[in-house]
């Protein structure tokens, strides 16, 4: 398919404008004349609605009522597609209030500011760790012929980053939501609200991948952290049997 790209390219962009909006703040693109209790009421419905859709359409039995209306293939590339489009919103729409809590000065918001950029820098060795079986935007199916069968569910890797932490991708966007050096009670809550968040998506998440890898990926639960890396790897686990 000659637009196959397009997923990867949309959330590739909807990721990257995240990226920027977590490290510079708030676009100001919309300003809506809101007092601060307005302002977090709507912020706060900006991110529950995100989530929603985000939780929602990626649990199993909503994939699989969604594939019985269209073409399998198409499902990661409209996830995808949809998902970029909500945070886009998120992002267009996000109301900053001028309430500060705290702001780090000095060397403390250099050092703030280069954990974030660390946490940027770690993305790339994530992407070159993942099975080249992952389909990550939905364009690898795109590109299949239509009446191809789909893989089965790729090995359990444990290598670079997945051998820190089962969820590398989670524990950076933590990191780089708490490094912003000036905290306004909207940022609070956008910080405190995606916590929430990917610590639950992450754990219905694990149910998922136990579901498929049965007592493998129980094993690597054993042996891997979930989000925080607080261990290093022993010796040796660095072969096929676990990754996300």
């Amino acid at each position: 398919m000659r637009l196959a790209f397009l997923p990867a390219l949309i959330g590739a962009g909807a990721l990257t404008a995240f990226v920027v909006f977590l490290f510079i703040g708030p676009f100001h693109i919309v300003e809506l004349p809101l007092d601060t209790a307005g302002i977090l009421i709507f912020d706060a419905c900006l991110c529950l609605t995100f989530f929603l859709q985000h939780s929602v359409m990626i649990r199993k039995g909503i994939r699989t009522r969604i594939v019985q209306r269209i073409p399998k293939r198409y499902f990661g590339a409209l996830f995808t597609t949809v998902t970029a489009v909500m945070l886009f919103l998120f992002m267009l729409l996000w109301q900053e209030s001028s309430q500060p809590i705290a702001s780090a000065d000095g060397i403390f918001r250099w050092l703030l500011q280069g954990i974030f950029l660390a946490a940027v820098a770690v993305q790339p060795w994530i992407a070159r760790s993942l099975d080249a079986s992952v389909d990550v935007f939905g364009d690898k199916a795109l590109s299949r012929p239509a009446d191809a069968a789909f893989p089965p569910p790729g090995p359990i890797l444990l290598v670079g980053p997945f051998r820190w932490v089962r969820h590398p991708s989670y524990f950076t966007i933590l990191v780089m939501i708490w490094s912003y050096p000036d905290l306004t009670a909207d940022r609070l809550l956008l910080n405190v609200l995606f916590t929430v968040w990917i610590i639950l998506g992450t754990v219905l998440e694990e149910r998922d991948l136990i579901a498929v890898h049965g007592e493998e990926y129980r094993t690597y639960q054993r042996t891997v952290p979930m989000l925080i890396p607080y261990r290093v790897p022993r010796p040796g686990c660095g072969e096929t049997t676990g990754k996300n």
